[in-house]
């Protein structure tokens, strides 16, 4: 977990705490084995059987080995210290990732398209009980891979990314057995591309609130959960301020937050408690764990070139 950092114009109150070590870390190498492992065994049944569904799954699965190593990298990127040029550290590369992954996995979606469209006008003879074998295992490998990233799944995007993956998967193995089960009882072969282009749906649904998640956060927005007029209104009430302007919020990372605002005191900064008191609450009510803010005595013979609202 990350340490806090509260930082003040006119006094500086810094508390670096230690990073520790990444509680997930065990969590994304088995994850990555297991779903590595699985990989090669549904991809070579998936030829072996004809099924355009195992193979899809497969290609998708190592879509989600290759998402996992990903969000594991980036953890250990974001947990690196700052330099004199990156001077936040490498902590928005959890949001890359995020990012990164919604793309790979809509990539995946049009591969599978297009395979599924193309068996659905030539048909090929599949094996049904081959497919449901298989896909039970991965019903099984997956759901106990999202169960590892649970618990994270609320605090961290990077994180809900991997056990979305995970859980999405087994929703899909569920599906390739239930279309192994609708081949041995009907003999219709073309029910294995139609689960893939369901399988497609499924994944697309799943994707959007992380691709639209994670693109808002690549561009600087607000964070889910954070309403900027609550922020502001919180400021404009402090004791002595008259105006509040010059207020952005943005994502360091997919956990942290930063501020920055210019508070308008005619009568001047009450002290570094105040601006100490003052960050403890924003971290407390709005799980904002980086500000800074300025004083400033609002003279109109000095006007602040910030204030305008339409001056970014």
């Amino acid at each position: 977990m990350s340490g806090h950092h509260h930082h003040y114009l006119g006094s500086e109150n810094h508390n670096h705490g230690e990073k520790n070590q990444n509680p997930y870390s065990l969590a994304f190498l088995v994850g990555i084995s297991l779903n590595f492992g699985f990989v090669g065994v549904e991809a070579t049944y998936g030829f072996l059987s004809n099924s355009v569904a195992l193979l899809a799954d497969a290609g998708h699965n190592f879509g989600d080995v290759i998402g996992l190593v990903l969000s594991w990298a980036a953890i250990w990127l974001s947990a690196r210290k700052s330099s004199s040029r990156f001077t936040y550290g490498l902590r928005s590369s959890s949001i890359l990732t995020a990012l990164a992954n919604a793309l790979l996995l809509l990539a995946a979606v049009g591969a599978i398209v297009w395979e599924a469209i193309g068996r659905l006008r030539e048909p090929y003879p599949i094996e049904g009980m081959t497919m449901i074998v298989v896909a039970t295992i991965g019903i099984g490998i997956n759901a106990f891979t999202a169960f590892l990233f649970f618990k994270g799944r609320k605090g961290d995007l990077n994180i809900r990314s991997a056990f979305l993956h995970m859980f999405a998967d087994a929703l899909v193995s569920v599906g390739v057995v239930l279309a192994g089960f609708g081949i041995l009882w009907t003999g219709w072969q073309w029910i294995d591309p139609l689960v893939s282009l369901i399988i497609a749906l499924v994944i697309v649904v799943g994707t959007w609130s992380l691709l639209k998640e994670s693109l808002g956060l690549a561009l600087d927005a607000v964070p889910i959960g954070i309403e900027t007029k609550e922020v502001f209104s919180f400021l404009e009430k402090l004791n002595g301020v008259s105006k509040v302007h010059d207020l952005h919020i943005w994502p360091m990372s997919t956990t942290e937050t930063a501020l920055t605002a210019h508070l308008v005191m005619p009568k001047g900064s009450p002290g570094d408690h105040f601006l100490n008191t003052v960050a403890h609450e924003i971290e407390e009510k709005f799980h904002i764990h980086h500000s800074t803010i300025q004083i400033e005595f609002g003279d109109s013979n000095h006007p602040c070139e910030l204030e305008p609202e339409d001056h970014v």
